[in-house]
């Protein structure tokens, strides 16, 4: 194989895959990346067995071939190169040595076999959809931070993306909906079903998928292709393509822990409240980061107490036509789904101090947040 590339071109496409590849591998060729270089191209791959993402970018082609190298190392060295480099890789036919040249600099490889890299990417799968880049961006980061990082419960540890129902102005409309829970908060958020996802099943996409797919968005083509059978998923975008295996585990019914009952409304800026919540939660213990909510008619006070720190309130004008209620959640969780409303108005919807409250963006009804209160 022999090929010359643009260092900004090769730098950028080895920076999408390598993220994929784990510092510590017991199996040596999970360390490193497939090149193959053919027809006016370089196709670059890495895989951990759970996650594969393949990339290709236009290269100069001399010779065509295959080698595998050491992932992090081939970044590291394309990363320290002048910019603007023309980077020449090469490696004869039986060689199990890449050379890397770029104007005085040159680098030898030690490879591994074309034939031990293992591959994922196989297999059909027959359930074919397409979403927009900002609708996926939408579904992943509202829900992203929900996610469960407890192992034992591995079946948290993933978006659960589905088909559903939504009663919407009493009809019940199809959407698709990504939802995340650990135990403590749930998130919930749905966009209108996408032709040709109408049969798809039920899947847990992992985290680690999950943020991948989130780093790639961002510079990808409005379109993204999203293929899915039972066990895995495919997203396809502009050169790249991330197919994951999928978690293997059934999601709990997280309808029953949406609350029906809950009759007490207050209305508040979100931006005004994240900041107050922010504020006061200094004083809160690390261990515990309570902060409490004593509500009476418009009126809002914040507070939190720590042995070691000492007290803080803060009181903010809010929509609230109720008796007096008071209600502990941990400070961290509340400003998280905070940070996910995008209109001026949050709407929490509370039963009491024991039971979990919903809370919802005023000016957007597709996302929906469940918490659970604390003792404070």
């Amino acid at each position: 194989m022999n090929i010359t590339i643009e260092r900004a071109a090769l730098l950028r496409s080895l920076g999408h895959v390598q993220s994929v590849v784990e510092r510590r591998n017991t199996i040596p060729i999970l360390s490193n990346v497939l090149l193959r270089a053919s027809d006016g191209e370089l196709s670059l791959a890495a895989t951990d067995m759970d996650l594969e993402i393949v990339e290709t970018v236009p290269a100069t082609v001399g010779r065509p071939g295959g080698t595998t190298a050491p992932a992090h190392t081939l970044y590291d060295i394309v990363r320290k190169l002048p910019d603007g480099s023309q980077v020449e890789l090469d490696i004869p036919a039986d060689g199990t040595v890449l050379t890397l040249r770029a104007g005085r600099s040159q680098f030898k490889l030690s490879c591994l076999p074309v034939e031990d890299f293992p591959q994922l990417s196989g297999g059909e799968l027959k359930h074919n959809f397409a979403v927009s880049a900002a609708d996926l961006r939408g579904l992943v980061d509202r829900t992203r931070f929900a996610i469960s990082t407890e192992e034992t419960r591995y079946y948290l540890n993933g978006i659960y993306l589905h088909a559903a129902k939504s009663k919407t102005n009493g009809a019940d409309l199809p959407v698709l909906r990504a939802v995340a829970t650990d135990g403590h908060r749930l998130a919930r958020v749905e966009m209108p079903l996408p032709e040709g996802a109408e049969g798809i099943p039920g899947v847990i996409v992992p985290r680690k998928t999950v943020n991948e797919i989130r780093k790639l968005i961002d510079e990808a083509a409005d379109r993204i292709e999203l293929s899915m059978s039972d066990n895995k998923i495919r997203f396809g975008f502009d050169s790249v393509t991330v197919t994951s295996k999928l978690i293997d585990g059934t999601f709990p019914d997280y309808e029953r822990v949406i609350p029906v009952g809950n009759d007490k409304v207050m209305e508040v800026d979100a931006k005004l409240f994240a900041a107050a919540v922010d504020r006061v939660a200094t004083i809160s213990t690390e261990k515990s980061r309570a902060v409490k909510l004593a509500l009476v008619r418009g009126s809002l006070t914040l507070s939190a107490t720590s042995p070691e720190a000492g007290s803080a309130t803060e009181e903010l004008e809010v929509n609230y036509q109720e008796g007096p209620l008071e209600i502990g959640f941990n400070s961290r969780y509340l400003l998280d789904i905070t940070q996910q409303i995008e209109g001026e108005g949050a709407r929490f919807t509370l039963a009491d101090a024991a039971s979990p409250t919903i809370i919802r963006d005023v000016a957007d009804q597709t996302a929906l947040y469940v918490l659970m209160p604390m003792r404070v």
